[in-house]
């Protein structure tokens, strides 16, 4: 008898332990009997009725992502081609559902974001697709979860990390870029070439203005000069005529003078003669004497013209 009871718990006891098994953290078992679904089995130790029981698939409830490239035509009629990230999980109240109703999830939602992209994108110009990459995942989440629900599976996030041309149209889109940037350039460097010329014409405007008027005042200080010269040598009995000769001679000698004071400077004497000053005297005196009498004659006619004119009148 007790050699029968030692033969049965020898039996049983490896046929119970065969009988527990453990499931990860984020995975669920599915537990079949007889080949029909039983139950599901949780996270730790479990345990199914040995030779009855088996474990027949384990599920990951961890989120998973997916990449899908899609290339397709815009409405512009160039080709591009799409990454689109799928972020998935199957759904604790449908794990049934997740792994007995799809045998290929992937596959399934590969097709379903082919689908929706190329029936998205064709809606739009290449410039657009980059500008509402945001609203083509939307559209994308939004159809796989109505499709993908029914296996048993959530969409959490639908992202188009890439958007990817044919290289001839990335090429022109740098060209026009580039050309876009130079032409700015080419309008700042433009205005600031005008700046610059004005602040120059400004600058070139002060100067001559201030030029002119030192000129000026350096021509006025002279001219008051010369008077005083003129006053001093009428006071000693020099008349106005033969002291502006006097004058008009020193100055000429002053600047021989000065001329041959600099040693880079190229100095022609005319011909000359020990009478030559006196001559220049009175052929300046001769010259002031004869301007004076011009002008004395034409202000005789100034003032009989106007009396001729009024007896023609009457």
């Amino acid at each position: 008898m007790l050699e029968t009871i030692l033969i049965i718990l020898i039996i049983a006891i490896p046929i119970m332990i065969s009988g527990l098994f453990t499931v990860k953290q984020q995975t669920i078992a599915l537990v079949e009997r007889f080949g029909k679904f039983n139950t599901t089995a949780l996270p730790g130790l479990q345990f199914k009725i040995p030779l009855i029981d088996s474990v027949v698939g384990r599920v990951s409830m961890k989120i998973q992502q997916l990449d899908v490239m899609v290339e397709t035509k815009t409405k512009d009629d160039v080709f591009v081609k799409l990454k689109v990230s799928v972020q998935y999980n199957i759904l604790k109240d449908k794990v049934f559902d997740a792994f007995y109703k799809l045998e290929l999830p992937e596959e399934q939602i590969t097709s379903y974001v082919f689908d929706t992209i190329r029936a998205e994108v064709p809606k739009m110009k290449l410039d657009e697709v980059f500008e509402r990459k945001d609203d083509i995942a939307i559209a994308t989440r939004r159809e796989l979860e109505e499709a993908m629900k029914e296996y048993g599976y959530g969409i959490v996030k639908a992202l188009v990390t890439d958007i990817d041309p044919d290289a001839a149209v990335k090429k022109a889109m740098n060209r026009i870029n580039a050309s876009e940037r130079e032409k700015l350039a080419a309008e700042y460097e433009a205005e600031a070439d005008k700046i610059r010329i004005i602040a120059k014409a400004k600058a070139e405007a002060e100067s001559k203005r201030l030029q002119g008027k030192g000129t000026a005042d350096q021509r006025r200080e002279i001219a008051k000069g010369l008077e005083d010269s003129v006053d001093v040598l009428n006071k000693v009995g020099i008349n106005s005529q033969e002291a502006s000769a006097l004058i008009v001679i020193t100055q000429h000698y002053d600047t021989l003078q000065a001329m041959g004071e600099s040693t880079n400077s190229n100095l022609i004497l005319l011909p000359n003669s020990p009478s030559a000053a006196s001559d220049m005297l009175s052929q300046m005196v001769t010259s002031f004497a004869a301007s004076k009498q011009i002008g004395e004659q034409m202000s005789k006619k100034k003032s009989v013209l106007p009396t001729k004119t009024k007896e023609q009148l009457w």
